[in-house]
């Protein structure tokens, strides 16, 4: 039976019966976007179809280097960190990376649990389009660099003087990609082996950076996809004796590193829900509040689409980030591109996230905003055209420019609280205020520069 297979249940237990495995990869993806998880028995499998499994709530309570939360109600020293209930998702099912036979499932939080997860967030807003009459599409598309360092080599160079794969700025080059073939192969290779298919690849502009564009998929597994191929990006690398990095921007010589995700939405009986030959741009009514929803929410959802301290060194004019919430058509300087075409493409580009985001909430963060502007009818302002990094927007538009100014933008956000709950705008704004606090203890390469010797 092929991994591609399994739908229920009975698949699962079918195809793991058949292989012959004695253990099977389970995982899931805690607030960071990254995933944890472990070798589980046949047994212990099998049962866990039916009735769920317990996975410690402490990784709904920690940071990326598993330090612990020290301000989120949900979870903390003060629950003792207890076993949360999950159940293991049989669609998920994919054969693993070189480890011939190997199966992987994903697992997502229930019960209270639930109400924090980032899976769970983005479920809940396709529940909701589900019930206005719409299906979500979405494409990820990520930036990243890749070295020829590894993961103690990084450390033993103090994360300076790497060794990019390539070096110079040379974007699109084939030369670049037929020279390194074997690595795009592999990657290719990768993709369609664990069901996350690349629709394109190339390098980008930047010494040893490539694009990678994911094919199509419906929002929740275009998510799962996303968040797949950034693990096993950094699994292949490693394995190659190469590293590879997802971080918004790793150097201040390099342009930083985009996650954008490609959006549409359609009726019940497969239409298109934003194509409306008869509207400028074939805009539908349904897209135009959509786009307007995007951009009226952006400032108050961006710590889920820029969650980390670096996610705002990316944000900067001239570096194909935008600054502030503004839209137009076919136009790569503004937040929100939309791309006229036919009722198979028309679509919104939404280009504010970087590609250390943690996919679920990325997405959920820009269809939970499309939704309100749905429900509201909401219009958007008007279009820019030309550089928008050159212009002067109005003050409602402004991006929070730190995390911690994003994190109380998403406290204070009614709308938020309305689409996500108010459990998981609470805790996931603690995480981010946590992490804003974390880098406030540290002293910086820059400070040690400007300040040892002189002041």
């Amino acid at each position: 039976m092929d991994a591609r297979e399994v739908k229920t249940i009975e698949d699962a237990k079918r195809i793991v019966t058949e292989r012959g495995l004695t253990h099977i990869k389970v995982g899931l993806f805690d607030n960071d976007g990254i995933m944890r998880g472990k070798y589980m028995s046949k047994d212990k499998f099998l049962s866990s179809l039916d009735s769920g499994f317990a996975f410690c709530d402490v990784v709904l309570g920690w940071d990326s280097k598993d330090q612990l939360y020290d301000n989120a109600e949900f979870t903390g020293w003060h629950t003792g960190y207890p076993d949360a209930p999950c159940r293991i998702l049989p669609e998920t099912c994919r054969d693993v990376l070189e480890e011939e036979g190997m199966l992987l499932f994903i697992a997502e939080f229930t019960g209270e649990a639930e109400t924090v997860c980032p899976r769970g967030a983005l479920r809940r807003v396709l529940k909701k389009f589900d019930e206005l009459g719409f299906d979500a599409f979405a494409a990820l598309e990520y930036e990243f660099f890749v070295f020829n360092e590894t993961p103690k080599s990084v450390r033993e160079k103090g994360f300076r003087n790497l060794d990019p794969i390539t070096p110079d700025w040379f974007g699109y080059s084939m030369i670049r990609s037929s020279v390194h073939s074997g690595l795009y192969q592999k990657l290719l290779e990768m993709s369609e082996q664990m069901d996350f298919p690349i629709e394109g690849i190339h390098t980008e502009t930047g010494p040893g950076v490539v694009e990678a564009a994911l094919a199509v998929d419906d929002a929740l597994s275009a998510a799962d996809k996303g968040a797949l191929f950034k693990t096993f990006t950094k699994v292949l690398a490693q394995r190659n004796d190469l590293m590879a990095t997802f971080m918004a921007k790793w150097s201040n010589d390099c342009p930083g590193q985009s996650g954008h995700i490609h959006i549409s939405l359609r009726n019940k009986d497969g239409s298109t829900a934003f194509h409306d030959p008869s509207q400028p741009h074939n805009m539908s009514k349904t897209q135009r509040h959509f786009v307007a929803g995007l951009q009226r929410m952006m400032p108050e959802v961006l710590a889920m689409v820029a969650p980390t301290i670096n996610a705002y060194r990316r944000m900067i004019p001239g570096f194909w980030a935008p600054t502030h919430a503004t839209w137009g058509v076919e136009n790569r300087t503004v937040s929100l591109r939309v791309i006229p075409g036919s009722e198979k493409s028309q679509r919104v580009e939404y280009r504010i996230g970087a590609a250390d985001a943690n996919p679920y909430l990325a997405l959920a963060a820009a269809l939970g905003s499309g939704l309100c502007g749905i429900l509201n009818e909401w219009e958007p302002g008007e279009p820019v055209e030309g550089n928008a990094y050159d212009m002067k927007h109005p003050n409602e538009l402004s991006l929070p420019p730190t995390l911690w100014e994003a994190a109380q933008r998403l406290r204070q956000s009614q709308h938020a609280r309305e689409v996500f709950g108010d459990a998981f705008v609470e805790h996931f704004a603690a995480s981010r205020e946590w992490e804003e606090r974390e880098f406030r203890k540290a002293v910086t390469s820059w400070e040690l520069d400007r300040y040892f010797e002189i002041i």
